[in-house]
């Protein structure tokens, strides 16, 4: 077993550290570093900023001492609406000693991975805290009074629709691929709150919900009325209105990037080259060979040309906009998720992607504040994620990707959209696993990171289950709801379900299996994970030490002054051990999930367990001086 390393400093941007998670521009926050006492003799330290591209440096004073660490304090002034800083700690050696969101570094390092104080309007304080739960209305329920089994019986259904029974298999051919209707509709939704209020869920996101000519609906027909199969307008009031009732809040999906080309706009737009609808595409001259701009080349999905000053009157921008409208009465939606935003506003030489976001938001500021906007962004999303408009991605780089590379078997395929290279997973260590991360994750402000959605796989993707290792879903699961973003349950996975690729994912919900063999253990991990997050605050909020990695096991403490919690996570038989002086409690700490046992001597704390398994105590908060501003 390979010696544990000595402690090393340690900040991050929870409240343990940062005075303030919500900066005005010209403010000065308070931000604290933790040194262990056993780091040696220090000669300076302060922060590094990096304001108006001119390097600025604040030295720290030493506030107090506890437990074994020494905390030091400075003050920065948030002199730009995204203000980056690091940590410069100097020894009396003169050697000198870096930390960013990565870690520590003997030399210097780049601004991309700094801390960062953010002064752009913050998420709604429930962003962090939320437990979410994705729904492909379509496939999740069908309410006794259904349309769809209306218009079947009365030959009706829409041409495009292949007809399908709930119990029948997905057809992974097109045009089954996208046309074949299972018949969910919302009351069916709303009929089945109560299993999302067993699961502790108090987040709903619903797939797009408005008329188009698929199962998905991303391709829609309109932006003005929702989908008649569905339900119709009264329908999503009625969800929405019940889900309130039990505390859950709903968020929508929107095509910023793109509409259906059966869509009113654009057959308008094809229909008359001096349409006003002409403008909201990209569509190319005769001599350049005709035709549109697709996503990604198809061409039943448009794309948009945000230039267009109409359709941003239109979409996005005030009262009367599609993005206001469904926030307000009657709809009250509490949020958006934006799909593909990473493309959106751009193509060749145009990049509007700023101005989409950055509009979306101020409507949606204006109009209903205490709302959310999520954006989708299946690659590296930290340059549009810095707080001027998304206040989390959904994204598969810091915690997807390095998650199913470490737990899923090796070798095994990842069709769908993960974004996987070559469509493959690669086999990664514990130690891999965290760098991929720390990597992606560092380029995220601290309260980006905290309303990013930590899913194990979303209806673009396989099921993780489907090549999971023996073992690996509470570890999975376990660490989904104890590293800093949103959980996310895509519905079914907490049925057991399986799928090679995002179309297979989408299988009816086999509603009546609850308490199968199959299918009871699995609902009763999910539920109890999910708990332990909701009971525990400082999963959601507190702060972030690793303490120690091996290859098939990770530790790490979440921090609040109020409560900390161990976290030990094993996708097999595994020990590992730390120095005591990372965790002075832990002779003290309470079992809260998992038959991992945690035992501290001679110096070291012990985590050992004989299988794969997630593993949770509850211990002391961490003792802190009171901020300098406070008791000046």
């Amino acid at each position: 077993m390979t010696p544990p390393t000595p402690p090393a400093p340690h900040h991050d941007g929870s409240p343990l550290h940062v005075s303030t998670q919500a900066p005005t521009l010209g403010e000065t926050v308070r931000v604290r570093l933790r040194v262990p006492e056993s780091f040696g003799p220090l000669s300076w330290v302060g922060t590094r900023s990096n304001p108006n591209r001119e390097p600025r440096f604040e030295e720290a004073s030493l506030v107090g001492a506890a437990d074994g660490w020494q905390w030091w304090e400075t003050g920065v002034e948030v002199e730009n609406p995204v203000h980056g800083y690091r940590w410069l700690l100097v020894g009396d050696d003169g050697r000198q000693h870096w930390l960013n969101q990565l870690g520590p570094s003997s030399v210097e390092t780049r601004d991309h991975d700094d801390f960062r104080l953010v002064a752009h309007e913050p998420a709604p304080e429930w962003a962090a805290s939320s437990l979410m739960y994705q729904v492909f209305p379509d496939r999740f329920a069908k309410s006794g009074a259904a349309p769809f089994d209306e218009l079947r019986a009365a030959g009706e259904l829409p041409e495009w629709a292949i007809a399908a029974d709930w119990s029948d298999p997905v057809d992974p051919v097109y045009p089954g691929r996208s046309k074949q209707v299972f018949g969910g509709d919302l009351d069916g939704v709303r009929e089945k709150l109560d299993h999302l209020a067993s699961l502790g869920i108090d987040l709903l996101y619903l797939t797009p919900v408005f008329p188009a000519r698929s199962n998905h609906r991303y391709d829609a027909t309109t932006f003005d009325l929702v989908d008649p199969l569905l339900g119709g307008d009264e329908a999503l009031v009625r969800l929405v209105e019940a889900a309130h009732a039990r505390g859950i809040r709903v968020i929508g999906d929107l095509t910023s990037n793109h509409s259906g080309d059966a869509h009113e706009w654009f057959r308008a737009a094809q229909a008359d080259a001096e349409a006003p609808e002409r403008e909201f595409y990209f569509f190319r001259d005769e001599a350049d060979g005709g035709g549109y701009e697709s996503w990604l080349g198809v061409p039943s999905l448009p794309k948009f040309d945000w230039s267009s000053v109409e359709l941003r009157r239109r979409f996005i921008e005030g009262p009367d906009s599609v993005v206001a409208r469904f926030l307000g009465a009657p709809f009250n939606l509490d949020g958006w998720r934006i799909d593909v935003a990473n493309m959106t506003g751009r193509l060749g030489s145009a990049d509007l992607n700023a101005e989409v976001r950055q509009t979306i938001r101020r409507t949606m500021l204006e109009v209903k504040p205490d709302t959310l906007l999520l954006g989708e962004s299946t690659n590296d999303a930290a340059s549009d994620f810095q707080g001027d408009a998304w206040h989390g991605a959904m994204t598969y780089t810091p915690f997807t990707r390095p998650l199913w590379s470490w737990l899923l078997e090796p070798g095994s395929p990842a069709g769908g959209g993960l974004g996987f290279a070559l469509q493959q997973v690669p086999t990664f260590t514990g130690g891999d696993f965290l760098a991929a991360h720390l990597r992606f994750a560092a380029g995220f402000p601290w309260r980006t990171r905290a309303a990013t959605m930590n899913a194990l796989d979303t209806h673009d993707t396989p099921r993780f289950a489907t090549h999971a290792r023996p073992g690996a879903l509470p570890v999975a699961l376990g660490l989904a709801v104890s590293l800093p973003g949103i959980p996310v349950v895509w519905a079914g996975d907490e049925f057991g379900l399986t799928g090679v690729d995002g179309e297979a994912s989408r299988t009816p919900m086999p509603w009546g299996s609850e308490a199968s063999p199959e299918v009871a253990p699995v609902l009763e991990t999910y539920r109890s994970l999910l708990r332990l997050r909701r009971e525990h605050p400082v999963l959601a909020t507190g702060g972030i030490r690793w303490l120690a990695v091996g290859d098939d096991a990770v530790a790490f403490v979440r921090e609040s002054a109020e409560e900390s919690v161990l976290v030990f996570a094993a996708r097999s038989a595994a020990t590992l051990s730390f120095d005591s002086n990372e965790l002075a409690a832990a002779e003290v700490a309470a079992a809260l999930f998992g038959r991992a046992r945690v035992a501290a001597s001679a110096g070291l704390v012990t985590l050992e367990t004989d299988e794969a398994g997630f593993a949770a105590w509850s211990l002391p908060g961490v003792s802190a001086p009171s901020w300098q501003a406070e008791s000046a």
